[in-house]
């Protein structure tokens, strides 16, 4: 037990502390260790139930939850470089959104757009789809948000989502989603400004948390990287990635959804471990998909 609070920053440590001794708190955290996807939604009461919560469960749970990330410090966030114009080709429609997003959370459009361009669907002549969705999983939209990402994007304070939830009045008391408006909040993944606002605010989040982890990007593209990698795996898996890398079993579900299974065994096999291959396929992905570059104006 001791060991995984050590895993922690002294900040994220104290924060683990002082969430836990809030009253109440205890319920929901054990609802999100233990995976469910209604956790922060607004529910008729249920009888309380005595709980042993595992600390290891909780300390990944809020590594993992966009909820417990860090909010973002007034002002924007230090891009690594001024990009200058974007150039979107076919996309030139959301250059717009893509430039008022990044003004305000302070990152890179060319940034923000190569992310896009990784997770959005498009048609036959490029253009990005913004009701593109995964039929493997409940992602969504341009930045592909799954629900519950999506969700949590609402809930934390500071971001473009939970202004307009607020706005609308789809959030309770207690800044828990209500019921009666997820399926509205949800739908707004389609909506292209919705969903580029979004992926700006996740990637700031996220940068902010890996660099209070020790994690440093010094250019555009390794900053970009990271920003996507957090997107793409979780924070939670983009830290463990980044620092000591997934464990097997991780790796193996992770490689087989991307893959298939039949394609990932062979890869398992050929890179002697299910963690190797999984980097080896994501790193040359990453290489691949994540150009910053191509976005700006020459």
């Amino acid at each position: 037990m001791t060991g995984d609070i050590g895993r922690l920053a002294p900040a994220a440590r104290a924060e683990l502390i002082y969430r836990s001794a809030r009253a109440g708190l205890e319920d929901r955290l054990w609802q999100i260790a233990i995976g469910r996807a209604d956790a922060g939604v607004e529910t008729a009461a249920e009888p309380a139930s005595p709980r042993l919560l595992d600390l290891s469960k909780l300390v990944d749970a809020l590594a993992a939850d966009d909820r417990f990330a860090p909010q973002l410090t007034p002002g924007p966030v230090p891009s690594p470089t001024n990009t200058g114009p974007l150039n979107l080709g076919a996309n030139a429609t959301f250059a717009p959104a893509i430039e008022a997003a990044a003004a305000r959370t302070g990152l890179a459009p060319a940034m923000l757009a190569a992310i896009v361009d990784a997770e959005a669907g498009r048609a036959a002549d490029g253009r990005w789809d913004p009701g593109s969705r995964n039929p493997r999983s409940t992602a969504t939209g341009l930045g592909q948000f799954l629900q519950s990402t999506w969700l949590g994007e609402a809930r934390r304070e500071g971001s473009w989502l939970h202004a307009v939830a607020t706005e609308r009045g789809w959030l309770g008391p207690s800044g828990a989603i209500r019921p009666e408006a997820q399926a509205a909040l949800l739908a707004l993944r389609t909506d292209p400004a919705a969903s580029i606002n979004a992926v700006a605010d996740h990637a700031a989040a996220n940068l902010a948390r890996l660099r209070s982890a020790g994690i440093r990007t010094d250019d555009l593209a390794s900053t970009a990287k990271a920003a996507y990698l957090a997107h793409h795996l979780g924070l939670g898996d983009a830290m463990r990635y980044l620092g000591r890398g997934l464990d097997d079993a991780r790796a193996g579900r992770l490689l087989a959804a991307q893959v298939g299974s039949a394609a990932a065994a062979r890869r398992i096999e050929a890179a002697a471990s299910a963690s190797q291959a999984h980097r080896n396929w994501l790193e040359t992905y990453v290489a691949r998909r994540i150009q910053p570059a191509r976005f700006q104006t020459a």
